[in-house]
């Protein structure tokens, strides 16, 4: 089986997100890719078999990832193994990806409204600062502060905010070079801080879009690696495009199913 490391949301190796990016021969087990998620360590691992994607954080599976499906969907192009459009069935439904000429990979994700939310006890303790503005996604809880520098010197109490009843937790303000900033905590899921989180931009999408006035917006993830995401809504569906680079490329050799006596 092939297995990659590609930086996602990004043209510059060691920044944007790493996913790990396994080709499976055959199926395996959940344990199994459980296990080699966690032997990854990243915050996420794609499995692809056929046209079925999935992806596990070290600790659990999720059901829908941004940056490893942009890393998947790179793999197979940059192996010159297909063109054109590509459809993944995902827990989160099908997904649809697509290659522009200049190598962006973009990306039909489903939409997540956000609503207005009270602020949930231990919130502003665990982050150290009081909100502007709180809603709630299908997945997330979405955090508005008062500005991008606010966001960028945040630096919360990651045990406390694993309390908060949520995936994760996307914080956000508007940008000064881009549209808008964002960082994404999902310790539930055992991601402390997620470098570039495409998911998230499923709610930061509409939610920009409502305040700004325009369905096509860039957004930064201010992590210390940083990274850009392309986003244009489109009803209930939000596009995601972003460049990634291949890092690393090897063969996940096959282990014994029973240990060895020694």
């Amino acid at each position: 089986m092939r297995l990659f490391t590609v930086d996602a949301f990004t043209d510059t190796a060691f920044k944007g997100n790493p996913a790990g990016v396994c080709l499976l021969d055959s199926p395996v087990t959940d344990q199994w890719m459980q296990s080699v998620a966690a032997e990854m360590n990243l915050s996420e691992t794609a499995f692809l078999l056929g046209d079925c994607l999935r992806w596990f954080t070290p600790a659990v599976e999720v059901t829908l990832c941004g940056h490893a499906t942009l890393a998947t969907a790179h793999v197979l192009y940059s192996q010159r193994a297909v063109t054109g459009q590509l459809e993944f069935t995902t827990a989160g439904g099908t997904l649809t990806v697509n290659q522009l000429p200049d190598g962006m990979i973009t990306m039909d994700f489903p939409a997540k409204e956000s609503v207005p939310a009270p602020v949930p006890p231990g919130l502003e303790k665990a982050l150290g600062i009081t909100p502007v503005h709180v809603e709630k996604s299908e997945l997330d809880l979405l955090v508005e502060l008062d500005s991008a520098e606010s966001v960028e010197s945040l630096t919360p109490d990651i045990a406390a905010l694993a309390a908060v009843d949520a995936r994760g937790v996307i914080v956000t303000a508007r940008g000064t070079d881009t549209d808008f900033v964002s960082r994404f905590f999902a310790p539930r899921v055992g991601v402390p801080e997620d470098p570039v989180t495409g998911s998230a931009h499923c709610a930061l999408s509409p939610y920009w879009s409502a305040r700004l006035g325009r369905p096509t917006l860039t957004g930064a993830q201010l992590s210390t690696r940083g990274g850009t995401v392309h986003v244009r809504l489109d009803g209930t569906r939000v596009h995601l495009s972003g460049y990634a680079v291949t890092i690393m490329s090897g063969t996940l050799q096959p282990q014994p199913s029973t240990p060895r006596n020694l």
